[in-house]
């Protein structure tokens, strides 16, 4: 083996271990959930123990009405959540992306929700959102106004996670806007101005246009995210009342923790991951088009 060639195989053999350890890491649960999801199996059993079921427990899911119920709320929660946390975070980045006094205050105030842990935050707007004793209902009644039930009514509590999941995220998009603002070209900024731009024609002609590539990945990490949640709900309403809250996540645990199914809760598992690898390729090729859109233009600008 030549010199040159070794040089160039050395980086590899030293990451091999490292790999092979991510890949073991990766893989045997993926692959271990995926056989898990053609057995009947339940806690008491060894895996080896189940019996073959085949493709029993995916045809099972999709005749389950609470299976698919919680699939609705998973994609509502998603979809709502997701568009109020893109509003209000380009919004506020749009807002805030000035030279103001105690600037680098108030931005790190504004993500300081996104530091806590989901547990802690289920507790808080648990606590708050309480029928008698929570911050929310106390100030009603010294309104004058009757009680909301927050965590009681179905309606309510749908509403009461996602305010939740809002208070924690928006802080998110708000962060990666207020990122791709400011690193906006600031000749666009200028020759818009110059040409007698308003600000209202600038963020809808030349910023938000500018920004688009960033926020299309911001806003499909924020569904990856919307569909794994568990900590919040759970703690909050833990899927009810009723099914009104039972997010995907919350199925699955309940699955196997409660009902024992453990070949059915893989298959849910699995479901679960295909909806995320579908986002994950999305954004996956989006970023890949991007990419091959800016080498096109770099070509046509040095033929030019």
């Amino acid at each position: 083996m030549s010199i040159a060639r070794a040089n160039r195989l050395t980086p590899y053999l030293f990451l091999a271990p490292a790999g092979l350890v991510l890949a073991v890491a990766l893989f045997y649960p993926i692959l271990y959930m995926i056989y898990a999801s053609f057995l009947d199996w339940n806690p008491s059993q060894r895996i080896g123990e189940a019996d073959f079921v085949g493709i029993r427990n995916y045809t099972k899911l999709f005749s389950d009405n609470a299976f698919r119920e919680s699939m609705g709320v998973t994609l509502k929660f998603a979809a709502v959540v997701v568009s109020i946390e893109m509003f209000l975070g380009v919004g506020l980045a749009l807002l805030l992306d000035r030279n103001i006094r105690g600037m680098s205050v108030l931005r790190t105030l504004f993500i300081l929700p996104m530091m806590i842990a989901p547990i802690v935050v289920g507790l808080m707007w648990r606590y708050m959102y309480h029928p008698t004793v929570g911050i929310f209902n106390k100030t009603l009644k010294s309104w004058g106004l009757d009680s909301i039930p927050w965590l009681s009514d179905g309606s309510w509590a749908f509403a009461s996670i996602v305010i939740a999941d809002v208070w924690q995220w928006t802080p998110f998009i708000f962060i990666l806007s207020l990122a791709a603002l400011q690193s906006l070209p600031k000749s666009a900024m200028e020759a818009s101005r110059i040409d007698g731009a308003s600000g209202w024609q600038q963020i809808i002609y030349i910023k938000l246009p500018l920004m688009m590539p960033v926020l299309i990945v911001t806003l499909l990490l924020r569904l990856i995210d919307a569909f794994k949640v568990l900590e919040v709900i759970l703690v909050m309403t833990n899927g009810g009342p009723g099914l009104s809250t039972e997010i995907l996540s919350i199925r699955i645990n309940r699955t196997a923790s409660e009902f024992r199914e453990l070949g059915e809760a893989a298959a849910m598992s699995n479901l679960l991951l295909i909806v995320l690898l579908i986002l994950t390729f999305a954004m996956f090729i989006y970023n890949k088009a991007q990419e091959a859109r800016a080498a096109r233009l770099r070509v046509v600008e040095e033929e030019t």
